[in-house]
């Protein structure tokens, strides 16, 4: 088994791992990163599915993603925008499909009414809230003991108004059902990206998308690393003392499959549900034990259909469809930058994509394209090629977007997410409150780990 020594050692080739790698690297400290898999990239992941380039992973950009923006920037990446011209396309609880234009959905005004209200009343709210801190707030507490669906029906009667609000932060983003989460942690989701208004507004969050993918900034990253990154070393034990002192120099023994790592620190860069794969020695506080019990992933499944061309187009859609009482409760025009055929990405979410995987592909994939149909037509059930992201058969993922808390949880461990034990520091979307399960929180989160490193390093 290969040896080495480092300043500091970071597990997981993520955004946030290399970022913070590349942080440390710049200010003089040596750095290993372990990664698990066989590739770079952790939850951004862009591959060739029968001659079609997916992107499997995450892959949106939105003008409030400073930190991701400055990176895409800085690694001299190109952006463009979504294809958004033409109508949008609404289900309604009729099973109709709508064609639209603005802001609002065709619902009856009564509905249309009770959203804008609702939604005037959450902006304030999420107003209140430091994405950082979201449980410093006065009534965290209060907002993190009932459950986003409990909050909603009790501002209203109206069921289609309730659902339409719901999945925004539902089945959308956090992708468990609306009754497994609190207020307190959906406000967080929408403060996360600047208001509740920016969360549902699909021209904002979904903007722009990297030319050849967003794998692109960890792969760019990770090759300034050179042969500092491993990949296809998990790591199963990490041992752990003081990272100070005489004894600074065996802060940390990190003992992948092949190879073992001493450093002074260690940088647990993997989403909170997977730190148990790591046999920690000795055992984390019981803190920490506690709060990564209460954290965990939900589960959609991103569909890639590629057709001949883009269809839709011609019909005068833009590609942008949702309905709450649809299968893939929403879907856009995702055909990639210079390419003649068109795309469409279609999301079904938490308990929907669990019942689906109890059915045959074959079942699976005819009921999802039915679903899409409703929306841009019959041609719709006809791809060329048709793919499935099933994040939760990860091995080293296990559900996606990202981790939070179940009812009570933010407020009760919040304020301890980020919080070092010893050497080891923490980081990864999943822990971030501005850019909050985007690639954005994942390099903020990198910078934030790896400027407390250098702090102490030069302490």
């Amino acid at each position: 088994m290969t040896e080495i020594s480092r300043d500091v050692v970071v597990i997981g080739a993520g955004a946030a791992g290399l970022t913070a790698a590349n942080d440390l690297r710049g200010a003089g400290l040596s750095v290993a990163v372990l990664e698990a898999r066989d590739r770079i990239g952790g939850r951004l992941w862009t591959d060739e599915i029968e001659g079609a380039m997916l992107e499997i992973g995450g892959q949106w950009v939105s003008p409030d993603q400073d930190a991701l923006i400055e990176t895409i920037s800085e690694l001299g990446l190109e952006t463009y925008s979504r294809f958004r011209e033409g109508d949008s396309v609404y289900v309604g609880p009729d099973g109709v499909s709508h064609r639209f234009r603005g802001e609002m959905f065709p619902v009856s005004p009564e509905t249309a009414r009770a959203i804008a209200e609702i939604t005037e009343r959450l902006d304030a709210m999420v107003a209140e809230i430091d994405p950082d801190r979201p449980w410093a707030h006065e009534k965290a507490a209060e907002w993190d003991r009932i459950s986003w669906d409990a909050w909603l029906r009790a501002q209203t009667d109206d069921d289609e108004a309730v659902r339409n609000l719901a999945f925004a932060t539902g089945s959308a983003m956090l992708t468990k059902p609306t009754h497994t989460f609190s207020l307190l942690q959906s406000l967080l989701m929408a403060a996360s990206a600047g208001s509740y208004s920016h969360l549902v507004d699909a021209d904002f969050i979904l903007d722009k998308r990297v030319v050849g993918g967003l794998q692109q900034v960890p792969l760019l990253l990770a090759e300034r690393l050179g042969a500092d990154v491993f990949t296809g070393q998990p790591v199963r034990t990490l041992r752990w003392g003081p990272s100070t002192g005489s004894e600074a120099a065996a802060g940390v023994t990190a003992i992948a499959d092949g190879m073992t790592v001493r450093a002074r620190f260690a940088i647990v860069a993997l989403a909170p549900n997977l730190y148990s794969r790591i046999s920690f020695e000795p055992p984390l506080p019981r803190l920490q034990h506690q709060m990564h019990q209460h954290l965990s992933m939900g589960f959609v499944i991103k569909v890639h259909a590629v057709y001949d061309t883009p269809f839709w187009r011609d019909k005068g859609l833009s590609g942008t469809a949702f309905s709450p009482y649809e299968l893939s409760h929403e879907a856009y025009d995702n055909t990639n930058h210079g390419d003649s055929r068109g795309t469409l990405v279609g999301f079904v979410s938490d308990q929907i994509a669990d019942d689906l995987f109890r059915l045959s592909a074959e079942e699976r994939k005819e009921r999802i394209l039915e679903s899409l149909s409703h929306y841009y037509g019959p041609e719709a059930k006809d791809p060329v090629v048709y793919y499935e992201s099933d994040w939760g058969a990860e091995e080293w993922t296990r559900g996606a977007y990202a981790a939070s808390f179940d009812l009570g949880g933010l407020h009760r461990y919040g304020a301890d997410l980020r919080t070092p034990v010893g050497p080891i520091h923490f980081a990864c979307s999943d822990l971030a409150g501005t850019g909050y399960q985007h690639v954005d929180g994942a390099i903020r989160m990198g910078r934030e780990a790896a400027a407390h490193i250098i702090e102490e390093a030069r302490a």
